[in-house]
């Protein structure tokens, strides 16, 4: 086979969704569980909004639950509402729903900076850490037995 190697050093959007597509057709002719995951309606997204007086997003958090898990994407609430139990709402309200889409078990990625301790003390274990990610910190993932 002939080929080049060419480095390009800029986002190319053609070029990266070309990869994410044959990544995806590599995994789904070798997991049956990717190959399902990409059928209509078998990732359950959860979607919690928080609101103020005139209906501007302060917060909330966003979720799919697939392979019997849910896993927690985007979790975040406006610096001045936090301290009152609205994250522990929100997070207990996200796993009820998830456990009633069939989610046995939750998943979840955090920075040291950010949310690690809030996650341990609901119950959530850290499982991996990348040190220095950024520098001087860490990158966790967390994941928790729901039922």
């Amino acid at each position: 086979m002939n080929y080049k190697i060419e480095v390009v050093l800029e986002h190319n959007v053609k070029f990266t969704s070309f990869l994410n597509t044959m990544i995806r057709d590599f995994n789904n002719e070798h997991s049956l569980h990717h190959r399902e995951v990409r059928k209509e309606g078998s990732r359950q997204p959860i979607n919690i909004i928080i609101t103020d007086h005139v209906e501007k997003w302060i917060g909330g958090i966003t979720a799919e639950v697939y392979w019997g898990w849910v896993e927690i994407n985007k979790f975040w609430i406006d610096e001045e509402l936090r301290g009152r139990g609205l994250g522990k709402l929100l997070l207990e309200e996200t796993e009820k729903i998830a456990i009633k889409k069939g989610a046995k078990k939750a998943l979840l990625t955090t920075y040291e900076f950010q949310a690690r301790s809030f996650y341990e003390k609901m119950g959530y274990e850290v499982v991996g850490e990348i040190k220095d990610y950024p520098p001087g910190s860490s990158y966790y993932t967390l994941v928790k037995l729901l039922i």
